[in-house]
């Protein structure tokens, strides 16, 4: 019998219990409410960003789930380089262009489950838990976390690395992925990386109180 394939023939050697989804970050913001949905965005790339140096530094796989703008023929390097030269979001893409180390998956519709290899590709990183962030909060972001939820995974929705149209559409989205799939919506800045075992712990809220504790995202 020939062996068993344990890493896609090569395509996903990395094996850790978390991995980072940066959704629809590589966005050319052609549509009517592209202004406004920019004005969150610009400022939360920049922490995305940080979140995401943090989770390379510690090992975490980075996957980019991006929708294919209804270009059937594209592949994921079209895609970006569409939006890095005609997107109105340009600043926001450069910020945020993946490296060669990142994973990416092109999704057709909201979820980045649906129709795509994503779930494929969690279970050869032997994922158990996502941490999903990006645009936008209320729409791809949580029809994702919907279909995580259903698989079993836990789910980290960090609250400031995810925006929707307006503050009220993004804090109702957070709202219902807390209550309805136990989603943990902690800030990225209380998300402390350990190592490659999939040890995730958080600050204490207290000053004064120094020790850490272990994530219970469910």
């Amino acid at each position: 019998m020939p062996e068993k394939n344990i890493d896609l023939h090569g395509s996903a050697p990395d094996k850790h219990r978390f991995a980072l989804l940066l959704i629809d970050v590589m966005n050319d913001f052609d549509f009517p409410e592209a202004d406004q949905l920019l004005k969150h965005a610009r400022p939360m790339a920049r922490i995305l960003l940080r979140l995401k140096r943090r989770a390379q530094k510690a090992g975490v796989p980075v996957i980019y789930v991006n929708d294919n703008f209804g270009q059937w023929k594209s592949d994921f390097r079209r895609t970006v380089d569409h939006c890095v030269m005609q997107g109105r979001g340009r600043d926001v893409v450069k910020l945020l262009r993946p490296e060669e180390s990142d994973y990416f998956v092109l999704k057709p519709k909201h979820s980045g489950f649906f129709s795509t290899t994503l779930e494929t590709l969690l279970r050869y990183l032997e994922t158990q838990t996502l941490i999903l962030t990006g645009i936008a909060g209320n729409f791809c972001v949580l029809f994702t976390a919907n279909d995580a939820y259903m698989r079993d995974f836990h789910i980290l929705v960090p609250s400031d690395c995810t925006v929707s149209n307006t503050k009220k559409d993004n804090n109702s989205a957070l709202r219902l992925m807390k209550k309805f799939l136990k989603a943990d919506t902690r800030s990225s800045s209380r998300i402390v990386f350990r190592d490659s075992k999939g040890i995730l712990k958080r600050r204490s809220r207290s000053r004064r109180n120094r020790a850490r504790s272990k994530v219970s995202p469910r």
